[in-house]
């Protein structure tokens, strides 16, 4: 038994990799790198890049909607041919930057918004698989368990990764909830290690009205703006190794 750890990084500006990304990428096993949509620029590709070659971490690519004002967290109507053309161009972007350094792009995952979307409406998530073919057949795409994502990435012939949240509040349909609720992010360390544990062990977990969710677990995510996210990660691990679980990249032996 296994599980991927992923972290959404490389979503700031500036020289030099802040504390927080740092710390996660010496415990996560993939890492999710903003490509110049609602974040990043070459730069900071570059640096988290070098960073995650230098720790073992696999890397891969995290587009989202060109809303830097709303961090790729607002839903924007986009015709799924624009949605094709905007997910390849960030994905080609952090490819050239990791070829660059030697290093290659092993998964894509889309963020936010367009991560929302293409889970629940069916045109986003064809758009969105059909960009990841037109750069890379080979790539995995993340998605949220049980989503229209994976199974589009599934019929175009794509290795996906079925995707939880060990920090996040589920929906009784399975979706996260929305992070205009209070109770959307859970920040207690012990509540998440057993809730991360019980879905990669016994492939459930309780939505937040009570109804248990089956869900498969390839990758675990936790938020780099989650209170503690580093030692959460590292609690986490800890959990794991007592349960038998082994942690390592969707694209390691």
């Amino acid at each position: 038994m296994q599980i991927d750890l992923n972290c959404d990084v490389g979503e700031w500006s500036g020289i030099g990799i802040p504390i927080t990304d740092q710390a996660l990428l010496t415990c996560v096993t993939s890492a999710n790198i903003a490509c110049g949509g609602h974040a990043g620029d070459e730069l900071t590709m570059q640096a988290t890049v070098r960073f995650a070659v230098d720790h073992g971490v696999a890397i891969g690519a995290h587009p989202g909607f060109a809303d830097r004002t709303g961090f790729g967290r607002r839903e924007i109507s986009v015709p799924p041919h624009e949605i094709e053309d905007l997910v390849t161009s960030q994905v080609e972007l952090l490819r050239d930057v990791a070829r660059n350094e030697g290093a290659c792009v092993t998964h894509v995952k889309p963020h936010g918004a367009l991560y929302n979307l293409s889970a629940r409406d069916a045109s986003v998530a064809d758009a969105v698989a059909r960009s990841i073919v037109r750069v890379d057949p080979g790539l995995t795409l993340f998605g949220l368990s049980g989503s229209k994502l994976l199974a589009a990435g599934r019929s175009i012939g794509l290795n996906v990764a079925s995707e939880v949240f060990a920090d996040r509040a589920y929906a009784a349909d399975g979706s996260l909830v929305s992070r205009r609720e209070p109770s959307a992010v859970i920040d207690d360390v012990s509540i998440v290690v057993q809730r991360a544990v019980r879905l990669v062990v016994d492939g459930v977990v309780f939505a937040e009205s009570g109804e248990m969710l089956n869900l498969v677990a390839d990758t675990m995510c936790v938020h780099g703006d989650t209170s503690g996210a580093p030692e959460l990660v590292r609690q986490l691990r800890v959990g794991f190794k007592k349960a038998g679980v082994a942690v390592r990249s969707m694209s390691g032996p």
